[in-house]
């Protein structure tokens, strides 16, 4: 049988214009599919290093709490004579700072005070049980001696913190923390002396801490911990996690090779693909980094990671190359009956076609096609218009979580005040500034009292709005140049900059003490809270960030000491 040539061409046409069609479409596809992925990636791994500075800054925030502790007069006086101690009682009162700070940090499970004498025997202990603080009588205080976060505490010097690794807290005793992860932090007692009395010890629920540091990360985020051998300490399947404690070894870089890379310091970060396969039907995108485990309080590592099922990326791609593919099929089982009467008229706007999708899939420029005639060419202009407009908005909306999350690194997701991090870099930036300048500058510590009384009667919500409008008071009684940041729970901070007198920075403090005293309407409700603030002035309190903030912290707790609803100014 012979076929005309009209037969042919518009075979021939057919044929090509399927084969065209199906390259742009999987060139689209696949050109769109990689920039979700790297786009994923990029902002997973964004993720993890936010997630990791504020997990390192926890740590030092405990570290520091520890110093704060142990360089308390009564830690020592505690610890020099303890025979002066009546059974169970505590007449340093030790046990209301060790309740103040565990107040403060529901991820403390457990603050002890531990002599180095008689075995390392606990002096004073308060546990955390089913929400309760619990101070242990002196029957059932312990000896600790032969644990290794006692003997090699006690071998540091003055300012210096030991982190333990990362392990299930086995020690009879700890209630709450019992049989869970912790991480323990420790810093010595020290005489005037120098010599070693004891130590102040720490235990932080570390699944707590995650919890709390991960509560502000999409919920699909999936969470990953190993130590610097790559075992699992956090997994989202709790049954991998401290395999070593049970008697196996369940390796991080097992499950996700690239992370070999990490435990071996060949690289910093790594991101990967996991297939469906190796995850049992499920792929998932993953980004691992290392860091320093307690930052300059430990030289060992961890590597942290976050993954998210590869679903959710590619979810918008799959469908439009499902509908891609529809597109096509359609298409081709027209031109087979039609090619010899629209061979021409398809021939030009395939190629405006081909022309966009390149331009499209290599510069991601949006060419929009016409869309005006009301065949299927028009139909195919229409649905590559769209697929165009879809991935461009996909594009946005993911440039836009990524600026989220860079806000979110810096900013409290409640109040929109300046997070621990970034008053942290402007504390340093104004005591910089005022060392060039020899000017003066004060730091304020904010805590509300009777909060968290509020927060349990009136629920999280009210507890919410109360912390919003605290924190707008606080602002309305500052200047513009000043900076009020939320540390977290219901702390806050106050950055006085350019202090001419110690009464300046006293009277702002009393200003927004007198304002956080006044009634808050909230929920239709009328609430009153008090607050104890700290001051500290530079540089006669401290003339770096740290010693400021110790001065500031000792002044608040005083304040708190004293009653609460007041000022203090450190030293006075």
């Amino acid at each position: 049988m012979r076929y005309g040539i009209g037969f042919k061409l518009g075979l021939l046409l057919a044929s090509f214009s399927l084969v065209a069609m199906g390259i742009v479409g999987y060139y689209s596809y696949a050109s769109g599919r990689a920039t979700l992925l790297a786009a994923a990636q990029r902002d997973l791994l964004t993720a993890t290093h936010v997630l990791g500075r504020n997990f390192q800054a926890s740590i030092d925030a405990v570290a520091r709490d520890t110093l704060l502790l142990a360089s308390l007069p009564a830690s020592s006086a505690m610890v020099t004579s303890p025979e002066s101690m009546p059974a169970g009682r505590d007449p340093k009162g030790l046990s209301d700072t060790f309740a103040a700070m565990m107040a403060a940090h529901p991820e403390y499970f457990q603050i002890r005070l531990i002599g180095a004498d008689q075995h390392g025997l606990e002096l004073v202990r308060l546990d955390r049980d089913d929400g309760k603080l619990v101070p242990v009588q002196a029957d059932n205080l312990q000896e600790k001696a032969h644990y290794p976060y006692v003997f090699n505490t006690l071998q540091l010097g003055r300012g210096q913190v030991y982190l333990s690794d990362i392990t299930i807290n086995h020690e009879e005793g700890a209630h709450s923390g019992l049989h869970k992860p912790t991480v323990r932090v420790a810093s010595p007692v020290l005489d005037d002396s120098g010599k070693v009395l004891g130590l102040i010890v720490i235990n932080v629920d570390l699944n707590g801490l995650f919890d709390r540091l991960k509560s502000d990360l999409p919920s699909a985020y999936q969470l990953y911990l190993s130590n610097h051998w790559g075992d699992f300490l956090i997994h989202p399947n709790p049954a991998e996690a401290f395999g070593f404690d049970q008697g196996r070894r369940i390796f991080i870089q097992e499950s996700f090779e690239p992370v070999a890379a990490l435990i071996n310091g060949t690289s910093a970060s790594v991101v990967t693909n996991i297939d469906a396969v190796q995850q049992a039907g499920n792929g998932l995108v993953a980004a691992f980094i290392r860091m320093p485990f307690g930052g300059s309080v430990q030289t060992d590592f961890v590597i942290l990671g976050l993954s998210q099922p590869l679903e959710n990326v590619v979810r918008e791609t799959s469908k439009l190359g499902w509908n891609t593919v529809q597109i096509i099929l359609v298409l081709g089982v027209l031109a087979i009956l039609l090619a010899a009467l629209v061979s021409r008229a398809v021939i030009g706007p395939l190629r405006k076609m081909v022309d966009a999708m390149s331009a499209f899939s290599k510069e991601h420029v949006v060419n929009e096609l016409s869309a005006a005639r009301k065949d299927e060419i028009g139909l195919l202009a229409s649905s590559l218009n769209d697929m165009q407009n879809i991935i461009v908005a996909n594009m946005r909306d993911l440039k836009e979580s990524r600026q989220a999350l860079e806000h979110l690194a810096q900013h409290d997701s409640l109040t929109g005040l300046p997070n621990r991090a970034l008053f942290d870099d402007r504390l340093r930036q104004a005591v910089s500034q005022a060392r060039r300048d020899k000017t003066r500058m004060a730091l304020l510590f904010v805590d509300l009292d009777a909060f968290k009384d509020i927060n349990d009667t009136c629920g999280h919500h009210v507890g919410d709005l109360l912390l919003n409008a605290a924190a707008k008071r606080m602002q309305a009684c500052v200047r513009h140049a000043d900076t009020v940041g939320r540390m977290g729970g219901d702390e806050f901070v106050v950055l006085l900059t350019h202090v001419e007198e110690d009464q300046d920075a006293v009277l702002v403090a009393e200003k927004i003490c007198k304002a956080l005293s006044q009634p808050f309407d909230l929920d239709g409700r009328s609430l009153l809270i008090g607050s104890s603030i700290g001051v500290a002035l530079y540089p006669e309190h401290g003339s770096d960030e740290l010693t400021l903030s110790r001065s500031a912290d000792a002044a608040m707790y005083l304040a708190k000491e004293s009653g609460g609803n007041c000022v203090s100014l450190f030293g006075s």
